[in-house]
């Protein structure tokens, strides 16, 4: 089981990359809406969403389904710390609540749930 949970929080990851491309690219400037969405950027992105949607539907062979949203919340965490990172955005004492929050919630379920 933790293979598949492992493979479901890589493809969260995976997402979470994903994601962070597509707000580059959408901060780009384009000579046309053609380009704006046929770009190598873009593409690239919308392929790494298919991997992602693979990762996890064979993550669901193999964990139970309550677990998957739960490990999916991961999601959160990847993305604002690539958000502080990469896009400079701040985080205040109420994002580092829910963040820990959200952490507390995954190890729990995963130490004590089904």
């Amino acid at each position: 089981m933790l293979k598949f949970a492992l493979i479901l929080v890589i493809g969260t990851f995976v997402s979470s990359v994903s994601q962070v491309m597509l707000k580059k690219a959408a901060m780009k400037e384009y000579a046309n809406v053609i380009r704006e969405y046929l770009n190598p950027l873009v593409i690239f992105a919308y392929v790494l969403f298919f991997v992602s949607t693979l990762a996890s539907i064979l993550a669901y062979k193999g964990i139970p389904l309550s677990m998957g949203p739960v490990l999916e919340g991961s999601a959160y965490i990847f993305v604002t710390v690539f958000g502080v990172t990469i896009f400079k955005e701040k985080l205040n004492t109420k994002k580092v609540i829910a963040l820990l929050l959200i952490l507390a919630g995954i190890v729990i379920y995963s130490l004590f749930g089904e």
